[in-house]
């Protein structure tokens, strides 16, 4: 019988395939070659920046975020991108961590309007809390550092430069504290 480690690592490893041979595939079926060199268009011209930053601060937490990525705008209908992340989260006597990362992105608009993504996250979590919420002061701290991967699926409103959606971690774990919730909110930015 499998440990729960290796059943894990096995599903991690075919979700890393599966995405490998979707973006080959979405890219040689949406990258039609042209012999036109006129209408030749230099890569950097389709590259847009962005990402997203945030911060939040309130009775005793701290949440700060920043999370620059680039996108390759393949045509009108398929990017695919890279990213960094990194964030700070401090709650007050309970819990401190540290989390930085990359990602790769995919993305399509069937209609101008709409974009759909899949994004795969990997990212460095360094943990200090406390393993009691309602007491903190008379309970130890527990340090873990780990690697968490993180598989989005996301659906949202496109305006042109800002895409507002939600997008479904569907590799989420309670118990590793890296996300409150599987179901999130974002706005992504490119110019």
């Amino acid at each position: 019988m499998l440990s729960n480690h290796t059943t894990t690592v096995t599903m991690k490893v075919s979700i890393f395939k599966f995405l490998y041979k979707y973006i080959w595939v979405l890219l040689i079926v949406c990258c039609p070659v042209t012999a036109n060199a006129q209408d030749e268009v230099s890569f950097w011209d389709k590259v847009r920046f962005g990402g997203t930053a945030g911060a939040a601060f309130g009775n005793g937490y701290t949440d700060v975020v920043l999370a620059p990525g680039a996108l390759y705008q393949v045509n009108n209908y398929v990017g695919v991108g890279v990213g960094l992340q990194g964030s700070y989260v401090k709650f007050k006597d309970f819990y401190t961590s540290y989390i930085y990362g990359a990602s790769v992105i995919g993305i399509f608009s069937p209609i101008q309007q709409v974009q759909l993504s899949a994004e795969i996250e990997q990212l460095r979590v360094n943990l200090n809390y406390s393993d009691d919420y309602y007491t903190p002061t008379a309970v130890s701290p527990t340090d873990r550092n780990f690697w968490n991967t993180a598989l989005f699926l996301g659906a949202g409103y496109n305006t042109g430069n800002v895409t507002i959606g939600l997008r479904y971690n569907v590799l989420f774990r309670e118990k590793d504290r890296v996300y409150s919730d599987a179901l999130m909110p974002f706005v992504r930015v490119y110019f």
